[in-house]
């Protein structure tokens, strides 16, 4: 995966792609501190957990410009999610996940909602970075109060 990242981001530069070359270097930053931080070399789904955490954190900001109507930086932030979802692939569909929350809910019987971080906990190594875990957590909320 890094070095998928490392190639692309040469052909961006041979291709005088600046806003490419930005956007991959800042994720090459993100993935190198990362990196820093666990002391090790990161496996492809730290990768794509640092990759989700961009554009999160990028989906984000996009809501706060919409809110004082700065389209321009709106659309730049757009960009960017697009190109960072090229490595991501697809996300888990709803059906999937219910699928995978079933056999845990199965497996493990909560109770109530001082259940929901264990089941969570489980669902996050399960899943991985595949599924989109605010929806994960929102389905787990919405089993545990029935």
């Amino acid at each position: 995966m890094v070095e998928k990242i490392n190639q692309d981001l040469k052909e961006a530069m041979k291709n005088q792609d600046k806003f490419a070359v930005s956007v991959l270097r800042m994720l090459k930053s993100a993935l190198q501190l990362e990196s820093i931080s666990l002391k090790k070399e990161l496996s492809d789904n730290e990768v794509l957990t640092v990759i989700k955490r961009n554009v999160k954190q990028r989906k984000d900001s996009m809501a706060e410009y919409e809110k004082y109507g700065k389209t321009e930086e709106v659309e730049n932030l757009a960009k960017e999610v697009e190109l960072l979802q090229n490595y991501l692939g697809e996300e888990m569909s709803e059906e999937a996940i219910n699928v995978v929350i079933d056999e845990v809910f199965e497996s493990e019987q909560p109770t109530s909602m001082k259940d929901m971080g264990k089941i969570m906990k489980i669902l996050t190594e399960k899943l991985g970075p595949t599924a989109d875990m605010s929806l994960v957590s929102k389905l787990v909320k919405d089993r545990l109060m029935k």
